[in-house]
């Protein structure tokens, strides 16, 4: 195989469906509060977040197989990276190269958008840049940091992002709309690391499924499911998201099979598998739903 067909490995493409469903949350929340949205800078917004998302996916690559956790790491479908720098080793250098081409991408186009919009973009854009860097050398050693980064990013920096790059403004809509994949998306990353909590702990990493064990981990898990669905429901009571938005608590239904999943087979990575499954279901469902809601709702 090519350099480049192998790079596909670190870039993990069916990883990538996540980044367009956030998006389509904050060109729905601008869609809802202008009437209308250009195309063209839809276009560019994912591809600057798909290049973020990338960027960020080939960093974790690269410096997993650096630290020596991507030869302890027992993967599954859904966690454990993809394997790719292990097996072809020639292709480090060329996986680093991916992950500062992509970054350089999706800063210029986040510069293109605060030439556009003002200069209220560029500290979310800052953030968004350095969480893509630092995430896995720094985020990843915090619990509570390692918590939330997954959900900052996907959730407000991305919804608001979005949302501002078209509009040209904040707003309370964008801000609630943005809640769901913030709780849904650091779930995501949550459920993820208990397969990694023997091999994560081998390279200093610390999250909650290691320090406070899977059992408790797995309680965080429903509480956010919690939150993310009570965020949607509060926004439809303030009036800030369209009734239609209800839409995504069809979802609640596989996010709580996926809950007692992780509670009954936290410590059974075999048997925890299905719950792996359900809660990517779950975020890649939810955001489109709420943007359904708000292509359709009306004011």
């Amino acid at each position: 195989m090519t350099k480049i067909a192998l790079l596909c490995g670190p870039a993990r493409p069916p990883f990538l469906l996540l980044t367009p469903a956030c998006v389509a949350l904050g060109v729905g929340t601008a869609y809802w509060e202008v009437g209308q949205v250009s195309l063209s800078q839809v276009f560019l917004v994912l591809l600057g977040a798909l290049s973020a998302h990338v960027s960020v996916n080939a960093f974790n690559e690269y410096f997993d197989y650096q630290s020596g956790l991507d030869f302890k790491t027992t993967r599954t479908p859904f966690s454990g990276g993809s394997g790719t720098l292990p097996a072809h080793p020639d292709v480090v250098s060329a996986a680093l190269a991916l992950a500062l081409a992509t970054l350089a991408i999706a800063a210029g186009i986040g510069i293109y958008f605060v030439w556009l919009r003002g200069w209220l973009l560029l500290p979310l854009g800052v953030v968004g840049l350095a969480l893509v860097v630092s995430y896995t050398i720094w985020w990843t050693r915090n619990p509570a940091l390692c918590l939330i980064a997954p959900g900052l990013g996907f959730g407000l920096l991305m919804v608001m992002g979005t949302h501002f790059a078209l509009t040209g403004w904040y707003s309370a809509t964008a801000l609630v709309a943005s809640l769901a994949p913030t709780f849904l998306v650091s779930n995501l990353l949550l459920l993820n690391q208990f397969p990694d909590v023997d091999a994560d702990r081998t390279v200093g990493r610390r999250h909650f499924p290691m320090t406070w064990g899977v059992q408790a981990a797995s309680l965080i898990y429903g509480v956010f499911l919690i939150f993310a669905y009570v965020s949607i429901v509060v926004g439809v009571i303030c009036h800030l998201l369209p009734a239609m938005s209800l839409l995504a608590l069809g979802t609640a239904v596989a996010a709580a099979m996926a809950y007692r999943r992780a509670r009954r087979a936290a410590k059974n990575i075999p048997d925890l598998i299905p719950a792996l499954a359900m809660n990517v279901v779950v975020n890649l469902a939810t955001p489109p739903l709420v943007a359904l809601g708000l292509f359709v709702g009306g004011r």
